[in-house]
C-alpha cells in the first residue's frame, strides 16, 4: 500500500505545483503601418521588419504589418479584420497625407490619449499628415529638410537613464540622414538623443533653425498615453545596427506600459 500511497502524494504534489505555476505574460499587439503617400523609403520594409522581428524574437508582442490605414478605427471591421481595440500600440513608418477620414483620426487620438495605449513614429513618421494639425502635436513637430543629407553624425545621448536610450554611450556617431525640424520646441517634449552640431556647416541652405537645435529621439506623454519618436531610420544599415535595434526593443516596453521609469518631463537644452 505504501507505493500507492506514494504515488497519490506525489500527483497531488504535481497538481498542486501545476496550478500554482505562474502563466507566461499575455503578448502585447502592436500595428505597423508602412503607408506611404510622399517619399518612397527603401528602407521602411527595415523598419516594419525590425519591429516584427525584436516581437518575435522576445516573444514579447506580435505585430500586424499593414501598407494600408484600414485598421485605425473604432468601427467594427467584417472578415476577420481587427480594429484599434485589438491592439496595445501602433507604429507608423510613414510619409505624406495617409488615407485617414475624420473617424479614424478620432480613433488614433483616442487610442492614446484617452486610453492610454502606445504611439511610435520613425524617421519619416514626422513627414507625415501636414493637414492634421493635431498628429503634428501628438508626435511633437514636422520634418523640415535635412540640410546635410546623409552624413557620420554625432550623437550626443541627453538621457541615459531612460530605458530606449540608457544603452548608448554619452556620444556616438552614426550614418544617417539627420532631420530638421519644425513645429517642434523642447516644451512640449523631452528630448533623449540630439545632432551635435559642433562639426556641421550651421550656414548651409536650408538650415532654418537659429536655436541650433537638432532632435533625433524624444518621448512625450500624449495624454494617458506614451509616444516614442526618432527620425533615425533612412538607410537600411540603420535599421541592423544592434543599439538601434535595441532602442526600439526598449522603446516598445516603454510605450506599451512594460517598462517602469522613463521621465517624460520637457527640459531645456542642455
Amino acid at each position: 500500500m505504501r507505493p500507492i500511497r506514494f504515488i497519490v502524494a506525489a500527483l497531488l504534489l504535481a497538481g498542486l505545483v501545476c496550478a500554482q505555476a505562474p502563466q507566461a505574460p499575455k503578448r502585447k499587439r502592436i500595428l505597423a503601418i508602412g503607408q506611404t503617400k510622399g517619399f518612397q523609403h527603401d528602407s521602411t520594409s527595415d523598419g516594419l521588419a525590425t519591429i516584427w522581428k525584436i516581437g518575435k524574437d522576445t516573444g514579447l508582442w506580435d505585430t500586424y504589418i499593414r501598407t494600408d490605414t484600414q485598421l485605425i478605427t473604432k468601427l467594427k471591421l467584417k472578415d476577420n479584420a481587427k480594429n484599434l481595440d485589438y491592439f496595445d500600440a501602433v507604429f507608423f513608418y510613414t510619409s505624406g497625407e495617409l488615407d485617414l477620414n475624420e473617424e479614424q483620426k478620432s480613433a488614433l487620438l483616442e487610442f492614446v490619449r484617452t486610453e492610454g495605449k502606445g504611439f511610435m513614429a520613425a524617421h519619416s513618421g514626422v513627414d507625415t499628415l501636414y493637414s492634421w494639425p493635431e498628429y503634428g502635436e501628438m508626435v511633437g513637430g514636422y520634418f523640415d529638410l535635412h540640410p546635410w543629407n546623409q552624413f557620420n553624425a554625432k550623437i550626443v545621448n541627453e538621457d541615459p537613464k531612460h530605458p530606449a536610450t540608457a544603452h548608448f554611450p554619452k556620444d556616438f556617431f552614426l550614418f544617417d540622414e539627420i532631420y530638421q525640424l519644425k513645429n517642434y520646441s523642447r516644451d512640449r517634449v523631452r528630448v533623449l538623443m540630439r545632432l551635435d552640431t559642433a562639426a556641421v556647416d550651421l550656414a548651409k541652405n536650408g538650415v532654418h533653425r537659429t536655436d541650433q537645435d537638432f532632435a533625433i529621439s524624444w518621448v512625450r506623454n500624449y495624454g494617458k498615453g506614451r509616444v516614442f519618436v526618432s527620425t533615425l531610420g533612412h538607410r537600411s544599415e540603420v535599421w541592423e545596427n544592434a543599439q538601434v535595434q535595441k532602442m526600439w526593443l526598449e522603446a516598445a516596453k516603454w510605450v506599451m506600459g512594460m517598462t517602469p521609469g522613463g521621465e517624460t518631463a520637457p527640459r531645456p537644452k542642455p
